[in-house]
């Protein structure tokens, strides 16, 4: 009772095993290749220093855009304090204006109420007659001269009339002095 084993399918071919023994080889090859990347401290120096390169760039990345952030923020922060600080003190200086309008009118009406009547008689006087005599100057200006200094000249008059009380309360004042220091001459 001779029996074959039917080893044709357990037994490989020649080109079976020449596959097997190169599929061997390239695993080899891998395994050599692993093992010598292992063993190659150079190298993994310079992978651990090239990772460590590209970890501090992004990190000094991220600490460059926080500081960037964090200037807009102190920006807009000081950008609100100065119109803020701007505000405080357009609000003192119209308190200031408008007590130094208390004091200036509070003054000429002293000036008033303690100059005797004919010297008040003679300021009103030189009133007119500087009145009439810039009137006449006006008119001889504006006759002669450029367009220019004819606006120029309407926007001082339009700011005069706007501001008439102070500067007639600073006229008479100052006729009042002159008029005061004639008559201390005289004596």
């Amino acid at each position: 009772m001779s029996h074959q084993p039917q080893d044709d399918e357990a037994t490989p071919t020649s080109d079976q095993l020449r596959e097997q023994v190169e599929h061997t080889r390239e695993e080899l090859g891998r395994t050599v290749e692993a093992l010598a990347a292992k063993a190659d401290v150079k190298e993994q120096a310079k992978d651990k220093a090239a990772e460590l390169k590209e970890q501090a760039a992004e990190k000094a990345a991220d600490l460059k855009e926080q500081a960037a952030e964090k200037a807009a923020d102190l920006k807009e922060q000081a950008a609100e304090k100065a119109a803020e600080l701007k505000e405080q003190a357009a609000g003192k200086a119209a308190v200031v204006t408008g007590q130094l309008r208390e004091r200036a009118a509070h003054a000429a009406e002293l000036v008033k109420d303690k100059t005797p009547d004919p010297v008040l008689d003679k300021a009103a006087h030189a009133a007119v007659q500087v009145r009439e005599g810039a009137a006449r100057a006006g008119h001889l200006a504006a006759a002669q001269a450029p367009d220019q200094v004819r606006e120029k000249a309407g926007t001082a008059m339009t700011m005069a009339r706007a501001n008439r009380a102070p500067l007639i309360a600073g006229a008479a004042a100052l006729v009042i002095l002159l008029l005061l220091r004639r008559n201390r001459r005289h004596r």
